[in-house]
């Protein structure tokens, strides 16, 4: 039989039978990345992606062959730690992934490595540290805490110990904490009535995410706010838990599997309560939509919520369909430089930000669709850092190229990596899609106090 070179049918992807006992088989795992990584190397295709493509490609053209059986297998642990599970190889370059033959799903291969890899060796201090959002954010939001977790993140000195000792970058930016979290404050408005659309459902619950909770929980008040200008009625999940990306990238899929059990119970009452389920951070959601019903294909809980789940953008623009989204803007935003993430286009949703931004009058948005390089905890460990800001070059250099007013990303850890890699001649401020759709509601310039309080970190608070 011939071997098709390449396909033109869509992209389809397999569940992760990360339950049998041959998933951890070590030289079953061996076999497959072996086949894949071949395939690979006679392609060659995803090169410009990240890291992992051309560490793998040096390590067959370094060997003594030429070829993968030139390569020590014992290497190959290279590659698999500079994947950061993306999927835009899967989505946007592999002329070889399911439905054709050769069944090439990298980011899958990949996130199978670091589950053997974790579940023989576990995982060190920094890396279980780094994917404990939650805990972390717990403590870090405690007033007094706070203003000093985010005073020695600012100090030069303590950030070259915590260099040293946990091997986290001592030139990485990192997110600063608040002691005003999200879900303590949240303002949410049920009395609207209830105007369901053709596309979409007429009521809301928020989903908060530890980031939003513990990190910059202006994005999630300024959401809300959208949804009272639209006379939307919203509520909080009742309870949350990390979504456990963190876990799935560190290949702690039993983690992943506890935060699951913990979750779905609560945004399942919301689901069958005909609740759209929004979720501010591009990786939380895609958690919902479609890792979890990956991992758990038979369970019908997390795919009545998958289907329940919506990224921000993508429902006010079905609500727009719908001819219910308010469009009576009062202030136009100028240039924004707009950065789609990763997590974002892999949900296969199309430009929903763009788009509704767009809508604003005298808004004009500039787009760059390419990995940013920093990717949750990745761009962070000392390993990687370099790496990251390699990756991100392009991106940083595109994202200036309009002199925008604004620059933003619908991930706010991507958005401060970018803004890192701008340097210092960048004069454009960084502003969330959310927070620039509200200041376009409402009026609000870029530094009124009605954002600056919602957004403000405990230092800043406290003067």
């Amino acid at each position: 039989m011939a071997i098709r070179e390449g396909s033109l049918e869509a992209p389809t992807r397999h569940p992760i039978d990360w339950k049998k006992i041959d998933f951890y088989n070590e030289a079953s795992l061996q076999n497959e990345m072996e086949r894949i990584f071949d395939i690979c190397h006679g392609c060659r295709r995803c090169v410009n992606l990240c890291t992992a493509f051309p560490r793998l490609f040096d390590l067959i053209d370094e060997g003594t062959t030429g070829e993968l059986d030139g390569v020590d297998k014992n290497r190959f642990r290279e590659v698999v730690d500079r994947c950061f599970l993306c999927d835009m190889c899967f989505m946007t370059k592999c002329p070889y992934v399911p439905p054709h033959e050769w069944n090439v799903d990298f980011p899958h291969l990949m996130l199978r490595a670091k589950a053997v890899q974790f579940k023989t060796e576990g995982a060190g201090f920094r890396d279980k540290l780094l994917s404990n959002t939650d805990q972390v954010g717990k403590l870090a939001t405690t007033p007094g805490i706070a203003q000093s977790v985010n005073a020695l993140n600012r100090a030069p000195v303590a950030r070259k110990i915590l260099d040293s000792t946990l091997n986290i970058h001592a030139e990485r930016k990192l997110p600063e904490y608040t002691t005003s979290k999200f879900r303590s404050n949240a303002k949410t408005i049920d009395h609207y009535p209830v105007k369901n659309g053709e596309h979409t459902p007429g009521k809301v619950a928020i989903y908060a995410t530890c980031y939003i909770n513990y990190n910059e929980p202006g994005i999630g008040h300024d959401l809300l706010k959208i949804l009272e200008y639209n006379e939307i009625p919203t509520t909080l999940a009742a309870k949350e838990a990390c979504c456990g990306m963190p876990k799935l990238e560190l290949g702690d899929l039993e983690t992943v599997e506890t935060l699951k059990n913990e979750n779905i119970t609560q945004l399942l009452k919301l689901a069958q309560e005909g609740y759209a389920i929004l979720s501010a951070i591009p990786s939380c959601t895609l958690m919902y939509k479609q890792e979890l019903p990956l991992l758990f294909p038979d369970d019908e809980a997390v795919q009545a919520v998958a289907a329940a789940m919506f990224d921000p953008f993508e429902y006010f623009m079905l609500r727009n369909q719908d001819g219910l989204l308010k469009t009576d803007f009062k202030m136009p935003l100028g240039k924004v430089s707009y950065h789609i993430p990763c997590h974002q286009r892999v949900q296969n949703i199309g430009r929903k930000t763009r788009d509704v931004l767009q809508l604003i009058p005298g808004t004009e948005i500039s787009i760059v669709e390419r990995c940013s390089g920093h990717d949750g905890t990745w761009g962070v460990k000392s390993e990687h850092f370099d790496d990251s800001m390699k990756i991100g070059r392009p991106v940083f250099r595109q994202m200036a190229a309009s002199r925008p007013d604004y620059i933003s990303s619908d991930c706010p850890i991507a958005a401060r990596h970018i803004e890192q890699g701008m340097g210092a001649d960048n004069t454009a401020k960084k502003i969330h899609p959310i927070s620039l759709l509200r200041m376009a509601y409402e009026g609000l310039s870029d530094d009124s106090q009605q954002l600056d309080l919602s957004n403000k970190s405990a230092n800043e608070k406290t003067g």
